[in-house]
């Protein structure tokens, strides 16, 4: 198969950016039903809330909500149900450690297809306090003014 293919991105968590500080990113495999892919390629489904959470020494997608498939009718699956995400084990026990540091998560940052299969983006991320987040808007405002100047200068 050929590696240029383009990623179709289903969905994003732009809240994800706005709430944390983003340290590393991380791709992984989604578990899902027939329905749920259905249902994601319709762009039914938000990561609002959602977060992974390691049971076990197994990494799962919490609170993502995928929407039932209408014309599935009684074969639908449940919209909130945990998902399994799939990363080697080396990985998880790295992520154990870092995650043992106080004050990190990790947040779904995208869902999208890769060659065909559900990826999921996961951020290892700390919470934003609320100064952090006024900063950020205050410098978007700032770089939108200045691109803005510079469009009308140009004209």
């Amino acid at each position: 198969m050929p590696n240029d293919e383009p990623m179709k991105i289903l969905l994003q968590n732009r809240k994800a950016f706005h709430n944390y500080h983003i340290h590393e990113k991380i791709e992984a495999g989604i578990v899902l039903v027939g329905t749920e892919i259905k249902s994601l390629r319709d762009g039914k489904a938000h990561l609002h809330d959602s977060f992974a959470q390691i049971i076990h020494e197994e990494l799962f997608l919490v609170n993502c909500h995928i929407s039932p498939y209408d014309p599935a009718s009684q074969f639908n699956h449940n919209p909130l149900r945990r998902r399994k995400l799939l990363v080697h084990k080396k990985e998880i026990k790295k992520l154990i450690g870092k995650m043992d540091r106080k004050g990190f998560n990790l947040v779904p940052l995208r869902i999208y297809l890769k060659r065909g299969k559900a990826k999921v983006e996961l951020g290892m991320a700390t919470g934003k306090k609320d100064y952090d987040k006024r900063e950020t808007i205050r410098k978007r405002e700032a770089d939108m003014a200045i691109s803005k100047a510079m469009k009308d200068q140009a004209r």
